[in-house]
């Protein structure tokens, strides 16, 4: 039925209310939904404790650990956010990992070797034999190898109970800070060195005299005498060490500690409270930091290296053939030896090995010589000047 024309306008004009006030219901709404997600953002965002191993101020590694804290933030939003604390602001470096465990910390930023006297293997997730990898290579085993499998039983066997991320495969470690040019495995028997893990016991079988000692207690122990070498990571750290002012002989290159990287362990009931959002930005965080990381160390060690040898006139050597050969053997000897009465220590090299030979048989025959071709630009690199 046609309505007459003042039915229609009176029509027309309902549908004209209705759709403005829906309209003006749904923006209320909309700012409803809205609001939240900025609250979220700000006053009421996740806060995680994170506990470092190193302080605060002019520390690379310190630095790193804020990276990944950062990206965290960054990545959510806001909406999670890391408290990072300084080394002994809440507990010991020793103590982080039980700290994590009992909730007394959400996080920890550390190395697995700093908990290698509650269990060996713990040296093999960053500072254990090369068998040719770098880094980058203990990294892929950890996550595509079979590594984190192991590395979890590693962690329940010591009764911690937390997740564990890893970033920043770290280069090479130095063999370090000597009072002389060291090139013979006979300049370096019976020394006092400085050094953690498993290169403890390397080094002691290659004759060496081996002191743990915390990275503070480095510099001032060779001032003193305590020691007569010593290494800690890189140019940059160990220059904020002034590790220049008790040494002018610095050997980089060695197989004592030739990979390792950071963990970031997380108490499991904690991680797995958040949203699965939340989890999964954890997570891939660290990868990213794993990336940024690394970029950062080429160019600050670097230029590190660089200030040591032009500022502080330090002379920096390759390691030697003679002694990288005597750290090899000293390697085989203790792996056999752990291998030997350690059932679990022994599944995680063979694993290791196993990876290894395949993964680095394709990678060291594809490399070309990179050194040839540096050599080729700038001449022999042991007396290039940066």
């Amino acid at each position: 039925m046609i309505k007459d024309k003042k039915s229609l306008k009176n029509s027309t004009s309902s549908r004209r209310k209705f759709f403005k006030t829906a309209a003006k219901a749904g923006a209320v709404a909309a700012a409803t939904v809205a609001m939240p997600n900025i609250a979220t953002a700000g006053s009421h965002a996740t806060v995680l404790k994170m506990q470092a191993a190193w302080p605060s101020g002019a520390n690379i590694f310190f630095e790193m650990a804020q990276d990944y804290c950062n990206m965290v933030s960054d990545m959510s939003g806001g909406s999670l956010k890391i408290d990072l604390q300084p080394v002994n602001s809440i507990v010991k470096t020793s103590e982080i990992g039980a700290a994590v465990s009992d909730g007394i910390v959400d996080m920890g930023h550390w190395v697995t070797a700093y908990w290698y006297g509650k269990n060996a293997a713990a040296s093999l997730f960053g500072t254990g034999p090369s068998y040719g990898m770098s880094s980058q290579e203990v990294m892929g085993w950890m996550e595509r190898g079979g590594g984190r499998k192991l590395y979890e039983e590693a962690v329940a066997s010591v009764g911690y109970n937390y997740t564990g991320f890893f970033h920043m495969p770290m280069p090479a470690q130095p063999f370090g800070w000597f009072k002389k040019n060291v090139t013979k495995v006979s300049d370096v028997k019976g020394m006092k060195y400085r050094t953690v893990g498993l290169a403890t016991n390397v080094l002691t079988a290659m004759g060496m005299v081996v002191r743990q000692l915390p990275g503070g207690e480095i510099q001032p122990a060779m001032k003193t005498g305590l020691i007569d070498a010593a290494e800690f990571n890189n140019p940059t750290s160990d220059s904020q060490f002034g590790m220049q002012d008790v040494s002018k002989h610095y050997h980089l290159g060695s197989f004592h500690q030739s990979q390792e990287m950071f963990e970031i362990p997380m108490n499991t009931k904690r991680l797995k409270s958040l949203s699965p959002a939340h989890q999964a930005i954890l997570k891939n965080a660290a990868y990213a930091a794993n990336t940024d990381n690394y970029f950062k160390a080429l160019v600050r060690y670097s230029d590190s290296l660089a200030m040591l040898m032009n500022e502080h006139k330090v002379n920096v050597y390759q390691t030697s053939d003679a002694i990288l050969a005597e750290q090899l053997k000293g390697w085989d000897k203790i792996v056999g030896e752990f291998s030997a009465k350690d059932a679990f220590f022994k599944k995680v090299i063979d694993s290791q090995k196993a990876y290894a030979k395949k993964v680095m048989k394709y990678l060291l025959m594809n490399q070309p010589n990179y050194k040839l071709a540096y050599e080729n630009e700038f001449g022999p690199i042991g007396k290039v000047k940066i």
